[in-house]
């Protein structure tokens, strides 16, 4: 919902549901209605994230790729393996470092040992950044995401066992690191 717009009177994925059904498709009108909303969280929650990220002119991408490389040891990774961790497509990543370097937030260099490989570093005003914009993030979208705890722990179970299912990760036997 954007700030300009009203609540419906009826949700209309339950009516999805119900046309689903009285179209004869009753066998996946449950998977609809969760396949549904589930996209429809998604945009909702990614607005709320996009909002409080705009006046620090990031996006959530960006932000996360910002992150990423403060988390880092030394705050540089190769760009190929930030697309990976952040699971997005190289054409994503050098997407963004193009606007982050642009708003010198991060910079291109060469590897040191590798001359095929570009790393991608964030630079000082990076680093001082994803913590402001972290907080805000906390305060705003994450300490309070519109879920009860226990639903929050629920929800995260459920959708981690399906992203496991559909092979977004492994079970590593070690999860100490």
């Amino acid at each position: 919902m954007t700030a300009s717009s009203k609540p419906l009177a009826q949700d209309p994925i339950e009516q999805a549901r119900r046309h689903w059904e009285e179209h004869g498709w009753g066998d996946a009108a449950d998977g609809m209605a969760a396949v549904t909303a589930v996209m429809r969280t998604s945009q909702i929650l990614f607005t709320r994230v996009e909002s409080v990220l705009k006046p620090f002119g990031l996006t959530f991408s960006r932000f996360e790729l910002l992150a990423l490389l403060g988390f880092t040891a030394t705050g540089a990774l190769p760009m190929a393996k930030a697309g990976a961790r952040l699971q997005v497509h190289p054409t994503s990543v050098t997407n963004a470092v193009d606007r982050l370097e642009q708003a010198g937030l991060a910079e291109r260099r060469p590897h040191p040992s590798d001359g095929r490989t570009v790393l991608v570093e964030i630079t000082p005003a990076g680093r001082k950044l994803v913590p402001v914009a972290a907080a805000a993030l906390n305060a705003e979208v994450f300490s309070r995401p519109g879920f009860g705890s226990e639903d929050l722990t629920a929800l995260t179970e459920i959708l981690t066992r399906f992203r496991r299912s559909a092979g977004d990760f492994q079970e590593r036997a070690d999860q100490s690191g």
